[in-house]
Formats: structure tokens, sequence, C-alpha cells
């Protein structure tokens, strides 16, 4: 009897084993349900593309004060300021071309020279904020190598546009020296015909003919076809944006490299004499060129007589003729400009970066990918709804991106396309 009640304990005993094993073995095959990550949102996408590309606003106008006391680059700037270091960094905005512009005027010696004088000043500006004030947060680019480069050591990036070849007066090898002193882009003309092509907006204070009269020179001067050999031969980038659709055209012929606009916008979605027509934008993109689509107000949707006769007539009031006078205005003046212009804003509302985003649309579908860009024209009017100052800059990305840009895509708009055009300027040098 004890070995029977022994063997059956035995026998419970490899039961009970067994049955632990199959047990443990139906634990260890069972269905696994691991919470499943959610795909990241628009905004999480959005901020990730944005900062892997890199950004570059091509055009950012400075008043003759820049980097001193009274605009002061590093420190978070009140209005009239729109670019900042402070702002460049919390919007992601990597690279500037701050622009070096004077404002058409007569067309003399004395004229000339003050356009230079203004030019030589806003250079100096500029490099007093890369070279002396703040020279471990941005460096001075001359080239796509040294955009990549800054970027990689984690500075933001200053770049140099000219707007006005009326800063040249009626000498192409001044542009030899502004080359020199960093300059990358030459805009051929401003507001007013000059001495080296039509205006998109001829100026009746000047006399000027408009394009239904032909212009002045019915596109560019010999003047101007000398200043773009002058330009390619340094591999200055030529700049269209303010020409006539006469001296754009053939701007974009004459140049042996790519042209850029470097702050226009759509003729088709908004008919404004400064924007592009499909034409000059297709033969901007037939010589692999590039359009920075700019988020200025005017060019991207219709705005009423009545509001822009108001903000003139405000400006006027308050004395702010000028860019320099914005600058230089009282906290109370600059208050109140602000207060007038945000009424003027309510009645009628600014465009939006979902505008912006329908210009780079039609740009994109109509001349591919690979010939389109951003800009701001910020402090020189520019500002949009979403994208009123440098630290907005990732609406615009997020706004891409809801629209369907891929990566690549979103990195090719806002400075790939652009350092491509400055590969091409230099290599076309003499």
């Amino acid at each position: 009897m004890p070995g029977k009640v022994k063997m059956k304990w035995v026998r419970y005993g490899i039961l009970a084993t067994a049955l632990a094993l199959i047990i443990g073995a139906i634990w260890t095959l069972r269905p696994v349900f691991v919470a499943e990550t959610p795909p990241p949102t628009l905004a999480e996408t959005a901020a990730r593309i944005h900062a892997s590309v890199i950004t570059i606003d091509t055009h950012v106008d400075i008043p003759s004060t820049f980097a001193t006391e009274i605009y002061d680059p590093g420190k978070p700037g009140a209005y009239p300021v729109q670019v900042d270091l402070p702002r460049m960094r919390e919007g992601g905005l990597d690279a500037v071309f701050f622009v070096v512009y004077a404002g058409q005027g007569a067309r003399d010696d004395a004229g000339h020279a003050g356009a230079a004088a203004e030019a030589f000043a806003k250079f100096a500006a500029i490099r007093r904020m890369t070279d002396n004030l703040y020279p471990d947060e941005i460096g001075l680019a001359r080239s796509s190598a040294d955009i990549r480069r800054l970027h990689g050591e984690g500075k933001r990036v200053a770049l140099i546009g000219i707007e006005n070849a009326y800063v040249a007066g009626r000498s192409p090898e001044l542009l030899d020296v502004y080359y020199g002193l960093g300059a990358r882009y030459l805009g051929l003309v401003h507001n007013g015909h000059n001495d080296i092509a039509d205006s998109a907006l001829p100026q009746e204070k000047f006399g000027d003919r408009t394009d239904a009269e032909g212009g002045e020179h019915g596109g560019l001067s010999a003047l101007g076809r000398a200043m773009i050999a002058r330009a390619n031969d340094h591999g200055l980038m030529v700049d269209v944006s303010h020409a006539s659709k006469a001296a754009a055209l053939e701007a974009i012929e004459l140049s042996r490299a790519p042209v850029i606009a470097s702050h226009s916008a759509v003729h088709a979605l908004a008919a404004h004499p400064r924007n592009m027509t499909d034409e000059e934008l297709k033969a901007l993109a037939a010589k692999g060129g590039v359009i920075q689509i700019v988020a200025f107000d005017a060019y991207l949707h219709e705005v009423p007589e009545e509001k822009v006769t108001a903000r003139r007539e405000l400006a006027a009031s308050l004395g702010l003729t000028s860019l320099d006078a914005f600058f230089g205005a009282s906290e109370e003046t600059k208050r109140k400009f602000a207060e007038g212009v945000a009424a003027l804003d309510v009645k009628w509302p600014r465009a939006t970066v979902a505008t912006l985003a329908d210009h780079i649309d039609h740009a994109v579908n109509l001349i591919g990918i690979d010939h389109v860009g951003i800009s701001s024209d910020f402090q020189g009017g520019g500002g949009i709804e979403g994208w009123s100052h440098a630290g907005e800059t990732l609406n615009v990305t997020a706004e891409l991106v809801r629209r369907g840009y891929t990566e690549e895509e979103i990195g090719k708009l806002w400075g790939e396309n652009l350092m491509r055009v400055m590969d091409a300027a230099e290599a076309a040098r003499k």
C-alpha cells in the first residue's frame, strides 16, 4: 500500500508539471495587444520638417540705423522691427538676405553719390552685426557652402542683397566693390525708372513713361545690359523683382546665369503690376531661375483703394514718410500708427499664410517645384496674417504640410532652390 500511494503522488506530480508546462506555453503564445503609437499630428510633422530644412528669407529691409541702439538685432524688437535674432531663433528662420536699398532719386551725380553713401552705410551696418556685435550668433555667408557651414555650426546666417541698382549710378565697376563687401544679388530697379531698367511701377513725380507708352528704355538700357554682364562676371545673381515685364524678360534672356525674383508674387492670382505673369514665370524657369513668393499683402490679394489711401494718409500725418522715419519715430508715434493699421486690418483683413500658399501652389503647378521659393519683404511693407514677423515662420511650413508638400519639396521651397541658383551664378563667373 505505501508503494501504491507513492506511485499515485508521482503520477500527480507528473500531471501537475505537464499542466504547468502547457499553461506556460499557452501564456507565452498568447496574442499580445500593444497600444499603437498614434501618428504624428500636422503640427508635429511641420515642426520636425521645419527643423530639418534650411529656411532662407530672400528679402528683409533695414534702415540706416540697423545694428545701433535704435535697432539692435540682438534684442527682441518692438514695432516696426519684424526681424531680430531672438525671433529668428524662435521661428526657426535660419538665413536672411538683409537688403542694401536706396529709394529712387535724382539721376545726377549728387543723387548717385547719395545713393552710394546710403548703400555703404547699410553694408557697414550688416557687417557690424556679423563681425562686431554678434559674431557668435550670426555669420556672413558669401556662398551656399557658407550657408551650410554656418547652419551646421548652429548659427543664424546673414546674406546681402542689393535693391535698386541706382546705388551703382552709371558705373558698373561699382559692382566689383559691392560684391567684395558681400552682396550676392543685384535688384535692377525699384519704384520709378532708373538709368538701368524700366520699373513695374513708373512714378509720376519723376515724369516716368508708363508701359503703355513703351516705358523709358523699352526694358533695359545699354547701361543695364552692361550691369548684367558685370554682375554675371562676379557671380552676382540678377534680381528682376520691381522690373517691368519687358525689362524682366530681357534680363532673363540676356543673363548668362539663372535669374531670381527676390520678392514677387503671381500676377494670375493678383493682378498687381509688381507681380510676375505666367509668361515671365515660364521664361524664368526655362533659364533655371527661381521666384521667391513674397508675403506682401497688396501683392497677394486685391486691397481696396480706400485702405491704401487711409494707410498712406495715416503715415503722412505722423511724419512716417520713409523707413528711417519709421525706425526713428517716438514710441508714441509708433503706437499710434500700429493702432491705426490694426483698425484698418479689422475693416479690410490682410492676406493670410493660406493666400501665400495659393501663390506658391500656382507657381509650382506652372513651372515646377525647382523654381519656387519664399520671402517676406519684412520691414519693407511685408507681413501677413500668420507670418507677421520672423517668430511666426513655422506657420508657413505648417500650411505647406497641410497641403501635402513633402519634406524634400519644402526643403527646396525654403532654400535649396535658391542655393542652387547661387551655385549656378558662381559657376557662370568669368
